[in-house]
């Protein structure tokens, strides 16, 4: 017998974005109307039409970020050019990067990516409480993949949008680890938290929302674990997604392009450097190419790589 579709309160919609643009949470209720994530830059007009068509002419009163990756927050300018009332939080620890706007602080120049800058209001404090729709919402910390990224879980209905800490089949790249920081760990304490606040069902920052976190979780940390005992295997999946994330901006373009610009890019260099000094830089961002055509991520015709 099939299981139900998991349905979510009538005060939330879920938007399900893809993978260039981070899946948005909408809410209006009680406590008025907000936006949980915002996506990618390019999609900013797409992303203010969904949250107008969303709301019905009420105007969007709040913006938050569960952390700062280009995806998740790329469309706060242009939300806030929507609707200037509104009030924009982010978690604390960028918090003076996002004042100032170091885009390289930020990520955005290292990884080749793109974020308009956004203003902010305050700050989604872990340990603290936020009133979103009908409901009162928790502030959790979640380090690993971003190491100031919080997750939020309403404990009535049990529900948890736990953006890139956890997915259906997976998680985020751990980009701390990849710049010397150990946080391996801080990505096994996070899936503790989860498990121990036994979320109905979960809003995951990419893909479909799920149920059955106990099967998530299992294939995290075993996912987890590889990467522990190789970190070569992590550095390779990063470098991928990055790649992957950046055709899905460009959609096609040249292999002797896609040289050219990770030769450019810090991150790219960084990985090279610290991973695969084995081989040319020209011929491993080769190699990470012909990687996503045997994965079915990119096709390529003759010298041109195509999204897939």
């Amino acid at each position: 017998m099939a299981s139900a579709t998991p349905t979510l309160p009538p005060d939330m919609a879920l938007f399900e974005r893809g993978w260039l643009s981070a899946n948005s949470i909408v809410f209006q209720g009680h406590h008025g109307t907000a936006i949980v994530d915002t996506g990618y830059h390019s999609h900013g007009a797409q992303t203010v039409e969904l949250v107008r068509a969303a709301l019905g002419g009420r105007p969007l009163e709040r913006i938050l970020n569960t952390h700062l990756h280009s995806d998740h927050c790329g469309g706060n300018a242009a939300l806030q050019s929507a609707w200037p009332e509104a009030q924009t939080a982010i978690p604390p620890g960028l918090a003076a990067h996002v004042r100032d706007w170091d885009p390289y602080a930020l990520s955005y120049t290292p990884t080749g990516q793109e974020c308009p800058r956004f203003e902010i209001d305050g700050v989604l404090q872990p340990g603290s409480e936020i009133p979103l729709g009908d409901r009162l919402w928790q502030v959790h910390a979640a380090p690993g993949h971003d190491p100031h990224a919080v997750l939020l879980f309403e404990p009535q209905e049990r529900l948890l949008i736990s953006a890139d800490a956890l997915w259906a089949n997976g998680f985020g790249v751990v980009f701390p680890e990849l710049e010397g920081e150990s946080a391996f760990a801080e990505v096994g304490a996070t899936f503790d938290v989860i498990e121990s606040l036994q979320p109905r069902l979960v809003l995951p920052g990419h893909g479909p929302m799920f149920s059955d976190v106990a099967r998530a979780l299992d294939v995290a940390r075993r996912r987890l674990e590889g990467f522990v005992q190789d970190p070569r295997k992590h550095a390779l999946y990063a470098a991928k997604v990055l790649l992957k994330y950046k055709l899905l901006e460009w959609q096609q373009t040249t292999l002797g392009y896609v040289c050219s610009w990770g030769e450019g890019t810090p991150y790219f260099c960084m990985l090279h450097e610290n991973y695969f000094a084995d081989q040319s830089r020209h011929a491993w961002l080769e190699s990470l190419a012909d990687e996503l055509v045997r994965s079915g991520a990119a096709r390529r015709e003759g010298e041109v790589l195509l999204n897939a």
